[in-house]
């Protein structure tokens, strides 16, 4: 089992920056990628990164790149998303997500452990 616990949340104005932090515990080993989901409310779950988590090749939507990165600290078991130029339309749950990733790296089947999520709002 892997336990994910994601940080960095909250309240901010649209052109503002955030950066997401997930902490994994657990069977770390059994990871292969982390990824970065995002939920709006009355909107399906979607990708927004991926990492490999021994090579460190990243993975971002299109609609994000130049906007949004992902990085990680091997050493803290930790996944970061730093979200720069944000908008309202950034608002959403932010999950991160991990496992073997035998899938589509963009398709939530792929991933076997998540977390709870952390709130995003950008204030218009």
């Amino acid at each position: 089992q892997v336990q994910l616990v994601e940080s960095g949340g909250g309240l901010v104005q649209a052109g503002g920056s955030l950066r997401l932090s997930c902490v994994a515990s657990g069977r770390t080993n059994s990871m292969d990628f982390l990824g970065w989901f995002r939920q709006a409310p009355g909107k399906e779950r979607e990708y927004v990164a991926a990492i490999n988590w021994s090579g460190g090749n990243t993975y971002l939507a299109d609609s994000l790149k130049g906007r949004f990165a992902i990085s990680r600290d091997n050493a803290k078991n930790s996944v970061y998303l730093q979200m720069n130029s944000l908008k309202p339309g950034d608002t959403a749950v932010y999950y991160c997500a991990a496992g073997a990733a035998r899938g589509p790296l963009a398709k939530r089947p792929s991933y076997d452990y998540w977390g709870q999520g952390t709130q995003v709002t950008v204030s218009s």
